[in-house]
């Protein structure tokens, strides 16, 4: 019988080179890229209850929450808390686009898009510190939104160029009207804003304490819907030339587009004949979000050429 021998132990990597390791991995990359899109979302919906539940002054100053103090106290309630915690989830946003940099610089791989990304966060504080100061100016709050839009896009593009994305040969007609697409989308996102800068849910419970746009609702709801139905035409037209000329993944992404685009027309239509409930219009905020980073797939998918030599 011969004499067997013991497996060789592979020793241990030291700690460093095992967080060395995982910074220079493309897949974690990818995986703060997605983190910090699902956070950028995350806190505009979290953004929109401070609004929605009447908090948007629950801490009536910054960048302290009330006089000498970070915190809220006890006298300011249940509103004062809702806005403290969304100015702390900045720092939650913040943490995730700097380790996305830091990883990005290491990789020496996207690293503009991820610096600008982060810099959007110490813009969106400072913007949203002059919002609280001018007690909750509706021109303000909307470029507050439309911000985090830009940031969002930043952070998809990234996401997008870390992953592996699906490619597609179609011809410049197609590609020309998916940028047609996401600039009617973009549209639609700003006369849904200025919407909601005259609609009822001003971000305060002081009525009549925070002025509101003053324009007349009743036709900003229609441009906004007018534009929502160019940016389904729109969304149709490249569906339908994708299976035109069988390009199948430009196809399934204008698919999935429509699909939300439809979905958020429906909610649309709802939350305003039922006189727009803060529920619905926290689930209206999500699915923008939602439009635009399908609008910006279907883009991106029409400008990924495929491999060469296919």
């Amino acid at each position: 019988m011969g004499v067997s021998t013991p497996p060789t132990e592979v020793p241990a990597l030291p700690r460093s080179r095992r967080i060395t390791g995982w910074a220079d991995s493309p897949a974690t990359l990818r995986r703060l890229a997605l983190a910090s899109v699902v956070a950028n979302v995350g806190i505009v919906v979290t953004g929109g209850a401070v609004r929605l539940t009447g908090s948007g002054l629950g801490c009536p100053t910054w960048p302290r929450c009330t006089g000498g103090r970070l915190v809220p106290n006890e006298k300011l309630g249940i509103h004062g808390a809702i806005e403290f915690a969304n100015r702390t989830l900045t720092f939650l946003v913040a943490a995730t686009l700097l380790l996305t940099l830091v990883v990005a610089w290491r990789q020496r791989r996207h690293v503009g898009l991820a610096l600008l990304a982060l810099l959007g966060v110490p813009a969106q504080a400072v913007l949203g510190g002059i919002v609280v100061l001018t007690d909750l100016n509706p021109w303000l709050v909307a470029a507050h939104f439309l911000l985090s839009v830009g940031i969002i896009a930043a952070t998809f593009l990234l996401w997008w160029r870390t992953a592996t994305p699906p490619s597609c040969a179609v011809a410049m007609s197609a590609r020309l009207l998916t940028k047609a697409v996401v600039a009617v989308a973009g549209l639609v996102l700003v006369a849904g804003t200025v919407v909601t800068g005259a609609g009822p849910h001003a971000g305060d419970l002081q009525d009549g304490g925070v002025r509101r746009i003053d324009l007349p609702i009743g036709g900003l709801a229609q441009l906004h819907a007018d534009l929502v139905m160019v940016l389904v035409g729109l969304t149709v037209g490249v569906l339908a030339l994708a299976a035109a000329v069988r390009a199948v993944t430009l196809r399934r992404m204008a698919a999935v587009l429509l699909g939300v685009e439809l979905a958020q027309a429906a909610l649309g239509y709802t939350q305003y004949f039922l006189h727009v409930p803060p529920l619905l219009v926290a689930l209206h905020m999500l699915g923008a979000c939602l439009v635009w980073l399908g609008a910006l797939a279907v883009l991106l998918t029409a400008y990924t050429p495929p491999p060469a030599g296919t």
